[in-house]
């Protein structure tokens, strides 16, 4: 069985990287190989690849759904920069890195983080100008607050897809996702800053390039907000569904039992929780927007899902072939039985995975679903798996990753150096600091 899931793997891994077969279909093949080579019968194989496939789905495919939809009414309506703006009035002037790393990881839970970035581009650009800082570092600033929402804290699909794997309590993983992410973010905060002093580029006058000549500063606006909604609305589609499924986890930790409570609890289902705030979105930001244009804009999110809940649902049917075959137990077994801490299996195969094909999500996606079922006989907790899983997908992102390409580019860096500085040592920072503080908290609390 370990022999067939090892092949699996490593099928997996060339098809992703040499040829023209998407991670989808790979993992549905690396599934049928493991079941094979494992002795599965055919006819209990495709019934638990069909099994996998629709039980991960089911539990969030909803949720991804209304979630980009969410996503796509706030970057249309801007919402999203009016977010920014608000973050950068309240913390004043020399604070601007600070507010953006918030922003960043307010925005990324609803919307994904090379989409953000561009949204909120320009409002970097108009920052660099008015205060004469290196676009380089807010720019890297904003990137790192987006990737670490976009790859730690469900609603967020990645999160959300490693949640549906292990079966955990999602406000109970969405509070230690949010603890960990703060020394995460500090240590990232503290590099982009270095970052920033190190590489000094400014927008040019037109805003399409970039100079190293040192700007004077202009009292230049950056917050005007004429077209943009009001603060409250803004917010709201992001915070309502948050508030709503961590009280549903404090009504259910309090054991509380009231008519009140009973209704708040099913309110907090992620289901509803997240379609409430795909609701609020439509109802308070798209009436300036024909209504054409408002669906066009949210059926266009959910093709670009697409191939995430795909690769979601493939991961599930990975996992499941693996739990039913009784391969994810033998394996865990043996690790047990050599004395490798269960709490480096998931967070090893997540690093090398993103190391080889570069995709964060499919990275966690993958860990995951080859971890959950083994979980068990590791007595590794399933929130520090799953976080095992997120923070393996940030190392060192290069070439084969799409963001990478969006950041610096974005930025005007276009040394093969520079580059790797600028995005590849900062996701490694974050890694570094992801490891650090994972041990820890397994340590003290689990």
């Amino acid at each position: 069985m370990i022999v067939g899931l090892l092949i699996a793997i490593a099928l997996l891994l060339f098809m992703i990287l040499q040829t023209r077969i998407p991670a989808f279909p790979a993992l549905i093949i690396a599934a049928i190989i493991t079941g094979s080579l494992g002795g599965m019968p055919s006819e209990l194989m495709i019934a638990t690849i069909s099994k996998g496939f629709g039980g991960t789905l089911g539990h969030i495919g909803i949720v991804i759904g209304f979630g980009v939809m969410m996503g796509s009414i706030l970057q249309m309506s801007g919402a999203a920069q009016k977010m920014a703006q608000v973050f950068i009035r309240l913390l004043g002037r020399g604070r601007e890195e600070l507010a953006l790393v918030i922003i960043g990881l307010l925005v990324s839970l609803a919307v994904f983080c090379d989409s953000a970035f561009i949204v909120l581009l320009p409002l970097v650009k108009a920052i660099s100008r008015s205060t004469g800082k290196s676009v380089v570092g807010l720019g890297a600033t904003l990137a790192m607050g987006l990737v670490i929402s976009h790859s730690m804290i469900p609603p967020a699909v990645g999160p959300f897809g490693v949640v549906s794997q292990f079966g955990i309590g999602l406000g109970e993983y969405m509070l230690w996702a949010m603890i960990i992410a703060i020394p995460i973010t500090i240590a990232g905060f503290i590099y982009t800053r270095h970052i920033g002093r190190t590489i000094y580029q400014v927008p040019t006058a037109d805003g399409e390039n970039f100079t190293r000549e040192r700007l004077i500063v202009s009292e230049q606006a950056i917050d005007n907000d004429e077209k943009l909604p009001g603060t409250l609305v803004s917010f709201a589609p992001i915070f309502v569904p948050i508030i709503l499924i961590l009280s549903a986890t404090l009504i259910t930790e309090m054991k509380w039992t009231s008519t009140i409570a009973i209704m708040l609890k099913t309110m907090g289902h992620p289901v509803i929780a997240v379609g409430i705030g795909l609701l609020v979105a439509i109802l308070g930001l798209s009436n300036n927007f024909p209504r054409k244009e408002v669906v066009h804009h949210m059926e266009g999110s959910i093709r670009s899902a697409g191939i995430i809940l795909l690769v979601i649902g493939g991961g599930g049917a990975l996992g499941m072939v693996l739990r039913d075959s009784g391969t994810g137990k033998v394996i865990a077994e043996y690790i047990v039985a050599i004395g490798v801490p269960g709490i480096l299996l998931p967070l090893t195969i997540s690093t090398l995975i993103r190391l080889i094909q570069g995709s964060g999500t499919v990275a966690m996606i993958t860990a995951a679903s080859i971890t959950a079922p083994m979980i068990g006989t590791l007595g590794v907790h399933p929130i520090m798996a799953g976080l095992g899983c997120s923070i393996g997908s940030f190392m060192f992102s290069y070439f084969n990753d799409a963001y990478f390409w969006v950041v610096n580019r974005s930025l005007g860096i276009t040394e093969i150096k520079e580059q790797i500085k600028v995005w590849s040592m900062t996701s490694t920072v974050l890694w570094a600091a992801g490891v650090v503080t994972l041990l820890i908290v397994n340590a003290l609390f689990f």
